[in-house]
């Protein structure tokens, strides 16, 4: 472990407007993922995996349930100071809510100045990937940048959906430019199929990160944004270097998980990351033991599969059934069910994901959708089925072909 001091910042104050109607009545960190966890307890258990005990969550639009969930599911001792605190906006400057996301740390630079850590390391909350810190805090340490920015290697062709990261020649490590969404990627040296795309992790020397942050919230004609305006400013510096993904060797990783990062901020990025938890070979494997994702321990009873009043078979294959689900006499391909849902018999259920306590009536069907809290399907009712009767209905449906249903909605 590093002999410094480190202190970790979760940037979880983002609307999620493109999660609609999902993030409709929660922030996008606590959207619920794979079914028993939120979206930010994958940001937390790295940065806990990885050693770090003192962390703070920024949060910001709709924040009742994360708070709630940080503070009920994320409890660390206090005998060694060790916390994770949901810290909201506190308008210590004036007013006004946070303008983007280094205006929060601005805002929130009292944190800093009372535990006088040495680095800081600042992520984003609604990113699905396993990651150690350490080693990027390790690497931070002996480059001597300011700032040191984790990078994914993705196809060159897809380069226009990122911010990119052009490293200087003969010096691999060192930041050249970055290039937000470029239309014309230049491919790496080793690789030139490929390009370095920023994940929106950090490691920063702590006084650095506060002299930038304060020169910034200075400046009129800046957004105020990490990616968009922080780091670009260290790269005009020359005191930015990158950390590349495939130097991270995570315990318990496959060299089929082993480099897997998503952005799951639109709702198809948010179906199909789901869809890589599933298989017999996930993409994602949730059951590495050597580095758990770590969330809320729920009191509830083990999943039940029976059969239905009749004494006919249900079927459950390639999906995930969280605690408290009762499936009776029902069919279910291929799908996520998250904690006491209920299905019933002749139900199919196929390509879709089940928030808490999701009611499928017998006899429904219910296909490529996703369905929040406490929906309550009718018997016989469809949805997935047809795209257009979804819509009628005010269904939301994303492309390509995803119906939603908001919470607590009855469907007939």
């Amino acid at each position: 472990m590093s002999p410094k001091k480190v202190f970790g910042i979760v940037l979880a104050g983002g609307e999620g407007k493109r999660l609609m109607p999902l993030t409709a009545d929660r922030a996008k960190p606590a959207v619920p993922f794979g079914g028993i966890y939120r979206l930010v307890d994958f940001a937390l258990s790295n940065l806990i995996n990885s050693g770090l005990r003192q962390v703070v969550v920024l949060t910001q639009y709709m924040s009742h349930s994360l708070d709630r969930h940080v503070s009920q599911a994320w409890r660390l001792s206090s005998i060694t100071n060790s916390y994770i605190a949901s810290v909201p906006a506190q308008q210590r400057l004036g007013k006004r809510w946070f303008a983007g996301s280094a205006d929060a740390i601005l805002q929130s630079l009292n944190l800093l100045r009372d535990e006088k850590p040495d680095i800081v390391v600042v992520v984003g909350a609604d990113h699905v990937y396993r990651m150690d810190f350490q080693q990027m805090i390790d690497a931070h340490i002996a480059n001597g940048k300011g700032v040191t920015v984790a990078a994914i290697r993705q196809p060159i062709e897809i380069a226009n959906q990122f911010g990119v990261i052009e490293t200087s020649p003969g010096s691999p490590n060192q930041i050249k430019a970055f290039h937000e969404k470029p239309t014309h990627a230049i491919g790496l040296d080793d690789s030139p199929s490929e390009v370095l795309a920023s994940m929106g992790n950090y490691v920063f020397d702590a006084n650095r990160l506060m002299d930038a942050v304060l020169r910034d919230g200075e400046r009129a004609d800046s957004n105020h944004d990490m990616g968009g305006d922080i780091i670009p400013d260290f790269v005009s510096r020359g005191d930015a270097a990158v950390y590349d993904l495939i130097n991270n060797d995570v315990p318990g990783s496959t060299e089929r998980d082993r480099y897997y990062w998503r952005d799951v901020g639109t709702i198809s990025s948010f179906f199909d990351a789901h869809q890589d938890l599933i298989s017999a070979l996930p993409v994602f494997n949730l059951y590495n033991r050597e580095w758990p994702i770590h969330s809320e321990q729920l009191d509830s009873p083990p999943a039940k599969f029976v059969r239905d009043a009749q004494g006919n078979l249900g079927t459950t294959i390639d999906s995930i059934v969280s605690l408290g689900c009762l499936l009776s006499g029902a069919q279910v391909e291929r799908s996520v069910l998250g904690p006491w849902a209920s299905i019933q018999s002749g139900a199919r259920v196929v390509d879709s994901i089940l928030f808490d306590r999701v009611t499928i009536g017998a006899g429904a069907v219910v296909q490529r959708a996703i369905l929040d809290k406490e929906v309550f399907v009718a018997p016989g009712a469809q949805i997935g089925v047809d795209p257009d009767a979804d819509r009628a209905r005010g269904f939301t449906v994303a492309e390509p072909g995803i119906t939603v249903v908001a919470k607590g909605v009855h469907v007939l």
